[in-house]
């Protein structure tokens, strides 16, 4: 039975990068991963040579075949996105998919995610944390899906990229302008920042073009955080 190793990597700073994930990047027989030019630098800085298959997000079904094809061979293949855990919005949940219905071992290597980074250092209270990723950039199904998140009682946490992340805050502004959030940009990286405000303030801070630098992360609090 083959293994299919779904490896999370670093999100920004290499050395958060596990001595499992690097165990494990160095036995695997192929890497896979979500765009070759980026894990190879990663692979480059630690020393690391394998063959590698590209598994792209625009077309995961052809490179999840290419990875189920090596994995009927026998092959160890470890499966990388570009930062942080497979699956997490990512590409990775497909493969996984089909190679535990193709009979292969499917391991998790446990690391890195802008997820669990950022609500680390939030301080929210509340038990549970809704995670919704990237929304829609149609600006309707944005504010409605920020109306439904809005109206529960967990916190929420969501990516953003700089060039949407005004018009992100600009919306939950609209909708609960006074509502709490952390905001994480550019975590494990030089420029990384945390600010803790009310939507507000942090589409003043981060709304402009000067501010909507960096990849960001966002958390708003619930209607039942203390």
């Amino acid at each position: 039975m083959a293994t299919l190793s779904i490896v999370a990597t670093p999100i920004g700073n290499l050395g958060d990068i596990t001595l499992r994930a690097l165990e494990t990047l160095k036995a695997a027989d192929v890497i896979a991963c979500e765009d070759t030019r980026h894990t190879l630098k990663l692979l480059t800085h630690f020393e690391i040579r394998k063959p590698l298959v590209a598994c792209y997000a625009y077309d995961e079904e052809k490179g999840a075949a290419r990875i189920l094809g090596l994995l009927a061979e026998g092959k160890h293949v470890a499966y990388c996105s570009d930062a942080g855990t497979p699956g997490l919005s990512d590409p990775g949940a497909l493969v996984v998919r089909k190679a535990r219905e193709a009979g292969h071992r499917v391991e998790p290597i446990p690391g890195p995610s802008a997820f669990a980074s950022l609500v680390s250092v939030a301080g929210f209270g509340g038990r549970s944390v809704l995670f919704d990723g990237f929304l829609s950039p149609k600006p309707g199904r944005r504010r409605s899906r920020l109306a439904e998140l809005l109206a529960r009682e967990e916190n929420f946490l969501l990516y953003e990229s700089p060039h949407r992340i005004g018009k992100l805050l600009a919306d939950i502004v609209g909708l609960a302008p006074d509502r709490k959030v952390c905001i994480g940009r550019e975590m494990t990286k030089i420029h990384e920042e945390f600010v803790v405000v009310s939507a507000t303030e942090a589409l003043q801070r981060f709304g402009g073009e000067e501010g909507a630098r960096g990849e960001f992360a966002v958390l708003v609090s619930g209607t039942d955080l203390p």
